[in-house]
């Protein structure tokens, strides 16, 4: 085979492999267990991946989107929610007076409401003053946004 069609054949390959690439889309790939999905919240990272194929080639990117969009792969799994939004059905109030609160208090509530019995590290903790039950979300959502682990 002479060189020409050596480089012929090489660059058909590449393009070949780039299109079966694409043509499963970003999310498709990374996220198959998503496919199937009608509708929900958009996952920004997925929409930035295939975005990115628009900034390559129109095509590409287009095809991107399109295979996500009609995988359901774009799509957040149904009952996530967003990074910001408050998971308000997994929190338990207690109430305590202040006066008694201390690091041990404090361990064996933790403890009595989740079962966990390794030792606590509290010297980290951050400490929330939430007026009443209705403010835990908002309160959830601006610990979430500031960097916090809430769960």
């Amino acid at each position: 085979m002479t060189l020409r069609k050596q480089l012929i054949v090489g660059v058909c390959l590449i393009v070949m492999i780039a299109l079966i690439v694409q043509l499963a889309g970003c999310g498709t790939i990374i996220y198959p267990e998503r496919r199937g999905q009608s509708s929900g919240k958009i996952d920004v990272g997925i929409t930035i991946l295939d975005a990115c194929w628009l900034i390559v080639f129109i095509i590409p990117g287009l095809v991107a989107f399109g295979v996500d969009f009609t995988t359901g792969a774009i799509y957040l799994p149904s009952g996530r929610h967003g990074a910001t939004s408050p998971d308000i059905e997994n929190v338990t109030v207690i109430h305590v007076n202040p006066v008694h609160l201390d690091e041990r208090t404090i361990e064996d509530i933790v403890m009595r409401y989740t079962g966990c019995r390794e030792a606590l590290c509290l010297s980290s903790a951050e400490t929330v003053v939430v007026d009443s039950p209705d403010k835990i979300a908002l309160t959830l959502a601006e610990l979430r946004e500031s960097g916090y682990r809430t769960r």
